[in-house]
């Protein structure tokens, strides 16, 4: 089978920031900005909660797995539902549930059970304002300008991860930690909740398609293929290194005779290294070898973790983050990217939800791994050289993956190279 995506629109409208698609992907990288709130300040807020309540860094470090491995529980789920009844509603729903949790740390208790349970709904809120919707959301309305237009959402998170730490952490030193979490959890309700109403929605059909079905591949043609377990792969191997590493960078870095100060710049300096990789590989996307390109990043971000594991200045640690950063922040334009290229539109929120589900039990394993080894061992190195191999492992597996569809078709199993 080989599908079109049914709604291709002319090189031309995408290219000029007149057309209306670009004012969607605005709105859904305000989404993602405020749906990354939990992500990324999980490690400002790691050794407050931790002094706090005297629990260990690996008790902590579980409230991040548990806040992911609710989005692996949920994104399929909520992939399904967007396939079938849309977009908007759900992602504002979400975003209300997800910003109004957050929030909710504010009135924490002394029961890690409380820590876990708060972040477990996050994460199950958090799948309906991602990438899992928002990536149909943007397929919908660009063809030719595809990797672009999904790095201007993908760039969102990169930007959050950027200005969240830094912000955090002030309002941490000036107010407290319980209050930093009311101010940031109600600032994604009171704002973002509402652009994201206004502003995200499918592109409508033209006439003479109307009622009929979004080309691709069925969740089942999806399943049998080899590229899409490929994707899950690289996505589970390259999620592992990154999570553990943005979950704990900060305490390795104090770890090591840096200020928390410091350690927020670093943490910063990765964010903002993700937001130029993210913007590059939507530019490459549209120009060079997808694979290729998803190769190049995964190695360079194994690059940054052998680096991070005798990273003891400063200046070594912000060359770390930096690589870390770019490498995995381009690979999370890649497999959107590849899912509607591969599979069309039918079925592209379902599958992605599925990819995330991997997303979130590596997002689990790497920070209980990391938090693991420190608290055995004291220190970090021996982990991350496993995490820093292992990506260079799926860098690697990246290469086999077929070419995806000429832009203009987002075909079926017919165009990747086989199935199981």
């Amino acid at each position: 089978m080989a599908a079109c995506d049914i709604l291709t629109t002319s090189s031309n409208g995408e290219e000029t920031l007149r057309y209306e698609g670009w004012a969607v992907a605005a709105g859904a990288g305000v989404g993602v900005f405020f749906a990354s709130l939990a992500v990324a300040t999980f490690a400002v807020f790691l050794k407050p909660l931790s002094d706090e309540f005297a629990w260990s860094r690996e008790a902590v470090s579980r409230a991040f797995g548990g806040m992911t491995l609710g989005a692996a529980l949920s994104a399929p789920f909520v992939g399904r539902l967007v396939d079938r009844i849309g977009t908007t509603k759900v992602c504002a729903l979400c975003l209300l549930a997800c910003g109004g949790t957050f929030a909710s740390l504010s009135l924490l208790t002394a029961h890690l059970w409380h820590l876990y349970a708060t972040f477990a709904v996050v994460g199950l809120a958090m799948t309906g304002t991602s990438a899992v919707v928002y990536a149909r959301v943007i397929a919908s309305w660009f063809d030719r300008r595809r990797g672009a237009a999904l790095a201007v959402v993908m760039a969102s998170a990169a930007v959050a991860s950027t200005s969240h730490p830094p912000m955090a952490s002030a309002l941490i030193s000036f107010v407290g930690w319980r209050t930093a979490y009311l101010l940031l959890g109600l600032a994604g309700v009171a704002v973002g909740v509402p652009i994201v109403i206004w502003t995200v929605r499918e592109r409508v059909e033209a006439p003479t398609h109307q009622g009929a079905p979004p080309g691709g591949a069925t969740v089942r043609e999806a399943l049998g293929s080899r590229v899409f377990w490929i994707l899950i792969l690289v996505v589970f191997g390259s999620t592992l290194a990154l999570n553990g590493v943005v979950v704990h960078l900060s305490a390795l870095l104090t770890d090591r005779g840096q200020t928390s100060g410091r350690a927020a710049i670093v943490l910063s300096a990765l964010a903002s290294a993700s937001l130029a990789g993210r913007l590059v590989t939507g530019w490459l996307l549209d120009r060079f070898s997808a694979t290729r390109v998803a190769f190049a990043l995964l190695a360079v971000a194994a690059l940054g973790t052998f680096v991070l594991t005798d990273a003891t200045t400063f200046a070594a640690g912000v060359v770390a983050a930096v690589f870390i950063g770019f490498g995995t922040g381009g690979e999370f334009d890649v497999v959107p990217y590849l899912l509607s290229r591969h599979f069309g539109l039918r079925s592209l929120s379902t599958l992605y939800g599925l990819q995330w589900t991997a997303w979130g039990i590596a997002g689990f394993v790497g920070p209980v791994l990391m938090g693991r080894a420190f608290d055995a061992t004291g220190s970090y190195e021996i982990v991350l050289v496993g995490f820093a191999i292992g990506s260079l492992a799926v860098a690697t597996l990246m290469l086999s993956v077929p070419e995806p569809v000429a832009a203009g078709c987002a075909g079926g199993l017919a165009d990747q190279g086989g199935s199981l």
